[in-house]
């Protein structure tokens, strides 16, 4: 059957009586009818499912980004909280050079031991006011020695090797001058040491506790 044939007998179909149409005829609208149903059921269906695919996608990006950053900052926070410790540690080990209060004279005596084996000649050592401050309490002496360039050098030294936290600040040195021997210094300087507060010292230094919420 060609094509003429096929198109004569198409024009030729009794639109109220489909039964007798030719079964090419009947199978091709059938065919036709799966493919409207298919393609109806699709944009019913699938196209719904589809956009709401892409919000979880779109979401699920949202949250990997999300997870990423709280990741990173997580592990900022591992690396503060090791530095923290760190810190605690190396305050605390400083904590431990500081004497108590009962300490203090022990370590007088420590600096005036090492004034002698250095043959330092002693005109003042004269404690000053304490100084407390937030942790600890500033604990200056005032001294005043003679002797020779090297034997003051050793002194700082032996001072700074000291196992309490002792510094030698506001140093002055001036020839002796008068009938003291060629070459005699005198350096007057402030020896800080500091100690740490008393459980009852910081109690009386801690700020007050503010009272409740305001009316």
């Amino acid at each position: 059957m060609n094509f003429q044939q096929i198109l004569a007998e198409l024009q030729g179909l009794d639109p109220k009586n489909p039964g007798g149409w030719p079964l090419y005829v009947r199978a091709a609208l059938v065919v036709i009818a799966m493919a409207a149903i298919a393609g109806g059921s699709y944009v019913y269906f699938v196209t719904p499912l589809l956009d709401e695919l892409a919000g979880v996608q779109a979401q699920e990006v949202g949250l990997k980004q999300d997870f990423e950053a709280k990741q990173k900052k997580v592990a900022a926070l591992d690396a503060l909280k090791e530095q923290l410790a760190e810190m605690e540690r190396s305050f605390g080990a400083m904590l431990r050079q500081l004497p108590s209060r009962a300490d203090i004279p022990n370590l007088l005596i420590e600096i005036s031991q090492t004034r002698l084996a250095n043959s330092l000649e002693e005109e003042l050592f004269q404690p000053q006011a304490e100084l407390p401050k937030e942790f600890y309490v500033e604990v200056p002496n005032k001294i005043v020695v003679v002797g020779g360039y090297h034997q003051m050098g050793g002194f700082v030294s032996g001072v700074a090797a000291l196992p309490r936290i002792v510094n030698i600040e506001e140093v002055q040195i001036s020839p002796v001058g008068g009938t003291a021997p060629k070459g005699q210094l005198r350096m007057a300087a402030i020896a800080k040491t500091y100690r740490y507060l008393d459980e009852n010292e910081t109690t009386a230094t801690a700020p007050p506790k503010k009272k409740g919420g305001a009316k």
